[in-house]
């Protein structure tokens, strides 16, 4: 079959028509937005259910849903394995991070940071590494659009994909302005539910084929793969020499830190009323997200028996084929079309999270709190916090047309390394650690920050990898160079280790001494919640 069997345009009607229906949700819901806590957390009136899927609407992206079913395809076990990193990582989030940070913060990850600290450069601080990772992880989402689209649109050449991330682009940036954190919230939610009902359908039929057995199943994906039996056990590709072993713990240091680390994650911890709907919240998204997992461990193993890795590999979009190439094998042209409006829903839900996070960053945090210093007021805060929805969501639509062709994998790597190395190092130490310091915070951050970023454009993921045998080029980035001397692909074994230690370093060498009222204060406001209402105290 080719990328686009059946009718492009029955893709392009489905999708049409989530983007009606979702944003008649969003006008209705901006007709609520009448304070900056409304345009920034919903107004705090989301439940812990309804959270926790728009949560998850937030956490499976279109790398979740496409990439992962990809990698089980062709890897078999060891693709899973991203699979269990994601979702572990939700159980650090959940024991160390989600109650604590919503008590103690307001609307961003900064007010955390800033509590106890020397307010202007630890904002500042937090703010850019907030920025660098959401303006990544928007470069991968919007890339893979660009990608995604040859295979489910049946839209081709530079110019046709550059005017779809273009309109990828104008839709995130129109939900984030009209409906805010509320409007962004719905379109999540339906779009969680329309993924994990769309993998539902597509496990049963794949199950239905194999008598409902998962070890048959598996049988016949070993048996019409390249790998054979090798397919079902571990080291198909992190298991080929002891380098690909240790970038194997690299990765999955930063997948299941960085999670915990992800701001347009931790900003959804604000949108809950008490801290109970905030674990509660934490608690749903786990469900969910590993049932959808669970379903991407059959339709992986399903698109490697009916579809075939020779097929799955020739398609446009390669590996990205696998989950919508078994849509068609089951169910045709339809479900192909709900497939593909659904793969953008999650791309379109994803970037209008991580604008909105972007956009009050920099409003709350640097505009407000480091240039005029906490003089602004919240009316003032949100229009500059829409202004910078507006220009986030330019750069990421130039930037995405740019990376179009770029490998996503390094892009992503890229987003979750910087946010387990600069972010969630600074959170633990400010929550549980009396002695962090100001000093330490910062080293901690712009270490974390510097390094993980100078460690992968010095890494084999950018450039210098051999071509593959049967390839035409390289998968690093950049073709025909080779500047790389760090031989991993993911920083996370080095940057986040270091960054643990430039904040230890920081703390321990800072003449002025941590504030031990602030830190009590803190403390009985993190683990009570008493006070968590009110606005972050400027000193």
């Amino acid at each position: 079959m080719n990328a686009t069997a059946g009718s492009p345009l029955v893709n392009m009607a489905i999708f049409l028509a989530f983007v009606a229906i979702t944003m008649v949700i969003v006008i209705r819901a901006s007709r609520q937005n009448k304070t900056a806590a409304d345009y920034y957390t919903g107004g705090r009136s989301f439940t812990g259910g309804q959270n926790g899927t728009a949560i998850a609407g937030d956490y499976l992206s279109a790398a979740s849903f496409l990439g992962i079913t990809g990698a089980i395809a062709l890897t078999g076990f060891d693709g899973f394995l991203y699979s269990i990193g994601f979702l572990v990582a939700w159980l650090v989030a959940l024991l160390l991070v989600a109650e604590l940070l919503r008590n103690t913060g307001k609307f961003t990850m900064a007010d955390v940071l800033a509590f106890r600290m020397r307010q202007r450069p630890v904002r500042m601080a937090a703010a850019i590494s907030t920025l660098a990772v959401s303006f990544f992880y928007l470069l991968a989402q919007m890339a893979g659009a660009g990608g995604l689209v040859s295979l489910l649109m049946g839209v081709t050449g530079n110019v046709g994909q550059s005017l779809t991330i273009a309109v990828v682009g104008i839709l995130m940036i129109v939900y984030v302005l009209v409906g805010g954190m509320k409007g962004t919230t719905w379109v999540q939610i339906i779009k969680a539910v329309l993924l994990i009902a769309g993998a539902a359908l597509m496990t049963m039929w794949v199950f239905s084929k194999y008598g409902f057995s998962l070890s048959d199943l598996m049988g016949a994906a070993a048996g019409n793969s390249p790998l054979g039996e090798k397919l079902l056990a571990p080291g198909a590709k992190y298991g080929v020499n002891t380098l690909s072993k240790v970038d194997f713990i690299s990765l999955s240091m930063a997948l299941v830190l960085g999670t915990a680390g992800l701001p347009h994650v931790l900003m959804r911890f604000y949108t809950v009323p008490t801290s109970k709907e905030a674990r509660k919240s934490v608690v749903w998204a786990i469900s969910l997200i590993g049932l959808f997992y669970l379903f991407s461990l059959v339709l992986g193993f399903g698109a490697a028996a009916l579809v075939g890795s020779d097929v799955i590999k020739a398609a446009p979009g390669g590996a990205n084929s696998a989950a919508p190439l078994l849509a068609y094998e089951l169910g045709g042209t339809l479900l192909l079309g709900f497939i593909s409006a659904v793969a953008f829903a999650t791309i379109l839900a994803v970037v209008a999270g991580l604008t909105i996070t972007a956009s009050a960053s920099f409003a709350h945090d640097v505009y407000n709190n480091y240039i005029k210093r906490g003089q602004v007021s919240a009316d003032d805060e949100v229009k500059v916090a829409r202004i910078a929805a507006v220009v986030i969501g330019v750069f990421a639509i130039v930037g995405g047309i740019l990376a179009k062709d770029q490998n996503i994998a390094f892009l992503v790597a890229l987003a979750f390394a910087v946010a387990a190395s600069a972010n969630l190092p600074t959170i633990l130490y400010s929550l549980f650690w009396k002695g962090f310091t100001t000093r330490g915070a910062l080293w901690s951050i712009y270490g974390g920050l510097i390094s993980s970023i100078t460690l992968i454009l010095f890494s084999p993921v950018v450039s210098g990898k051999p071509i593959p045998e049967g390839a035409t080029k390289s998968p690093s980035m950049l073709q025909g160079v080779d500047f790389h001397w760090f031989p991993l692909d993911n920083p996370g074994l080095i940057s986040i280790p270091l960054a643990f230690f430039l904040g230890w370093l920081g703390s321990v060498t800072d003449p002025t001494k941590s504030d031990a009222v602030k830190f009590a204060e803190m403390e009985v406001r993190s683990l009570t919640g008493a006070g968590a209402e009110k606005a972050t105290v400027a000193h």
